[in-house]
């Protein structure tokens, strides 16, 4: 019991500090009513662990603690969205192919207000939407797929087949 406790914590920390990682080398496309946040890539993980749930929220709030300038509202909902799309990813697990999409339309849904309302942002929402989505598609839809069929093929070697974290 305490070793599958040792490896979803490890597993989370993991993913949460490849995150921070990734969102902090790619800083310069990571933010704004124009993204392209790479990390999210990672938002594929719940497919292999349930770890990937804390993983990337913890991940994403981190990142987003660490922006110059950010607001708490993007602390908040921006982390709070990408809690929701990792648990509706992990549910659509059967389908390796739904898992992308989640992150891709919770973060359209969800970051434009954010922008709006923590950062004044002036673009129309729609448009925002259709931004932020095009990032989440690319990051999540060819990033994220790219990365699960890679990480499918070496995933008993990484993610312990069939553990059992409940």
């Amino acid at each position: 019991m305490k070793n599958k406790k040792t490896l979803f914590m490890a597993q989370a920390a993991m993913i949460a500090a490849i995150y921070v990682v990734l969102v902090l080398i790619f800083n310069y496309t990571s933010f704004g009513f124009i993204q392209f946040r790479v990390a999210e890539a990672l938002t594929i993980l719940p497919y292999f662990t349930p770890a990937a749930i804390p993983g990337v929220t913890l991940g994403c709030l981190i990142s987003n603690m660490l922006a110059p300038g950010v607001h708490i509202l993007d602390i908040v909902f921006g982390s709070l969205a990408t809690l929701v799309a990792a648990i509706l990813s992990y549910l659509l697990r059967k389908n390796k192919f739904l898992v992308p999409i989640p992150p891709i339309v919770v973060n359209a849904l969800v970051i434009p207000w954010v922008l709006r309302f923590a950062y004044g942002e002036a673009q129309p929402i729609p448009l925002m939407m259709f931004t932020i989505g095009l990032g989440e598609l690319a990051a999540c839809g060819v990033l994220g797929l790219v990365l699960l069929f890679a990480l499918s093929k070496v995933r008993h070697i990484i993610f312990k087949e069939n553990a059992s974290y409940n």
